[in-house]
């Protein structure tokens, strides 16, 4: 279980990181577009957001079930 940790950590990373920036995209948006285009612009990057959180459950799980490697699906 241990030696699978470091293989986290880059999932993780990438997800915080992508999250921020859609977040940050978000605010923006909720900021300066007036009216309806809020919401329809706004939509976006809050389910991005969402999607890319669950992926990344997902990798950690596969890491946890001993798949590292995505590539023996294919």
């Amino acid at each position: 279980m241990a030696s699978h940790s470091y293989k986290k950590i880059a999932p993780v990373v990438i997800t915080i990181l992508l999250f921020i920036y859609y977040a940050l995209y978000f605010f923006v948006i909720m900021a300066y577009i007036p009216g309806i285009a809020k919401l329809l612009f706004g939509i976006i990057p809050f389910l991005c957001g969402v999607g890319l959180i669950y992926v990344c459950v997902e990798r950690i799980r596969e890491i946890d079930g001993g798949e590292e490697d995505d590539l023996s699906k294919y």
